[in-house]
C-alpha cells in the first residue's frame, strides 16, 4: 500500500468537513472520519479503483469526494469534498 500526503488545502478541507459533522453530533463526526479513513485506505491500496473524474487525473469516491493523483510513490490527495462542489474548484492544486 502507497502512503499518502494531502495537498495543504485539502487538508483543511478535511479538517473543516470533520468539524462541521462533529458540530452535528460527535457519533457524526467519527463516522465521517471513519469513512474517508477508509476511502483513503483503498485508494492507497487500488488506486485504480474509482472511476476517473475530470480534472484528469483525479479520482472520486462518493458520497464525498476523495480527489488524488496515484503518483509513483505516494498518493497525493488533492481535495475532500462534497460532490455537489464544482470539480474545476481545485484544478490549481494540481501543480504543487
Amino acid at each position: 500500500m502507497k502512503p499518502h500526503r494531502f495537498h495543504p488545502e485539502g487538508d483543511k478541507e478535511y479538517a473543516e468537513a470533520a468539524a462541521h459533522y462533529v458540530g452535528i453530533g460527535a457519533e457524526l463526526g467519527g463516522r465521517f472520519y471513519d469513512e474517508i479513513e477508509r476511502l483513503i485506505a483503498e485508494a492507497c491500496a487500488a488506486p485504480r479503483r474509482y472511476r476517473r473524474r475530470h480534472p484528469p487525473p483525479l479520482h472520486g469516491c462518493f458520497p464525498y469526494a476523495l480527489l488524488y493523483l496515484d503518483e509513483p510513490d505516494r498518493m497525493w490527495i488533492v481535495a475532500v469534498m462534497p460532490l455537489k462542489r464544482d470539480l474545476d474548484y481545485c484544478k490549481h492544486r494540481l501543480t504543487g
